[in-house]
């Protein structure tokens, strides 16, 4: 008789995952979203950037 696996035990759900060189796994240049990943960098620094302008000009206005 074979085990009841239940509604949480669907087995091969989920698509299939994409097989990576040993480079790609390392952050090669194999990647194709490198410019992606470049932009939202720099969308992160400018991120970062105007938090911290935002708690200097908190912590002036503060100290007047």
């Amino acid at each position: 008789m074979s085990k009841s696996r239940g509604r949480n035990g669907m087995l091969g759900v989920g698509g299939q995952r994409r097989n990576l060189s040993r480079g790609e796994l390392r952050g090669g240049k194999a990647r194709a979203a490198d410019g992606e990943a470049a932009k939202a960098a720099e969308k992160k620094k400018d991120l970062l950037r105007k938090m911290r302008e935002r708690t200097e000009q908190r912590t002036t206005d503060t100290d007047e």
